[in-house]
């Protein structure tokens, strides 16, 4: 049975459409690319069938073809012409998305180079923070706004250089009371996860629109800072950017609307995820107190 994957986005004042699906042949080690395409404005980019890719033509250029490992992907392979083309701007949208599952036990703010990707566990955060003030310097007035709201004796950040390649990031808090210097690795993981949740709302600003999945934003916070911190992902992503969540927390699914909530569901780990939206499922009071009493079905 094929394995599809669609995906839908307004760039601009256009929606790009991108399908890639896989089979298992029998007899195979390996999946295989069965069908491909990106359509632009209902217009086709490329299409592909098994090895074959067809290119749509531009202008006076014929449509060009060619063949490729049935196991790879076209989508990098297949070049743009220009910053203009609708693949480098699907691509480059592609390549900012944040998927975020922290570590912070593991986030040390020590880098030696410059990002606008951090990986999955954020431990280059160090990385991040240099790329996104070195793209965009007005960002640290975003990411001092938001973190003087739940840190308000944050004096400021500090990356200074401590080696011949590598920076690492100090953290200072001041009070009547004097001033305090930490190192990043210092701060609690619920500090840390703050200190995400700034360069998020400042990357999606500064380079956006960012499409963010955090998996379980709620851990590692008090069961007090999960409302607020979900509600500011949440505004800062109306007018530009998309913010998906999964969470367990009662807190934080409370600060979704039913229509933007959805639940999954499976019976074992040998049959596939159902996802159902929560506006189309018959729940007796809000979803926290059906879960709770065990009333939800899949």
């Amino acid at each position: 049975m094929p394995v599809r994957f669609e995906i839908e986005v307004k760039l601009g004042a256009k929606i790009y459409e991108y399908v890639v699906a896989f089979e298992y042949p029998e007899g195979f080690k390996e999946l295989r690319v069965l069908e491909e395409k990106l359509v632009v404005g209902g217009n086709p980019v490329y299409t592909r069938e098994k090895a074959q890719v067809y290119l749509a033509k531009i202008g006076q250029e014929k449509e060009a073809t060619f063949r490729i490992d049935w196991h790879l992907v076209a989508l990098p392979i297949v070049q743009e012409q220009s910053t203009k083309d609708p693949l480098f701007i699907f691509k480059q949208w592609l390549a900012q998305i944040l998927i975020l599952r922290p570590i912070p036990s593991l986030i040390l703010g020590e880098s030696k180079h410059e990002t606008l990707q951090p990986n999955i566990q954020v431990t280059d955060f160090g990385a991040w923070f240099a790329g996104l003030l070195a793209h965009a310097p007005a960002a640290y007035t975003q990411i001092d706004d938001y973190l003087r709201q739940v840190m308000p004796d944050l004096k400021d950040i500090r990356n200074p250089v401590v080696g011949a390649d590598s920076r690492s990031l100090v953290v200072q808090f001041s009070t009547d009371q004097g001033t305090l210097s930490l190192p990043f690795e210092d701060l609690s993981d619920g500090e840390k996860c703050f200190m995400i949740c700034a360069l998020v709302l400042a990357g999606n600003k500064a380079y956006g629109p960012v499409l963010c999945f955090w998996d379980e934003p709620d851990n590692y916070l008090a069961l007090d800072e999960v409302g607020h911190f979900v509600l500011a992902l949440r505004k800062a992503f109306q007018s530009s950017g998309q913010f998906i969540a999964t969470s367990h927390n009662p807190e934080a699914i409370r600060r979704f609307s039913n229509e933007s909530t959805f639940v999954l569901y499976r019976k074992s780990h040998l049959e596939p995820t159902i996802v159902r939206p929560l506006s189309n499922m018959q729940i007796s009071g809000d979803l926290v107190s059906a879960l709770i009493r065990g009333d939800v079905e899949p």
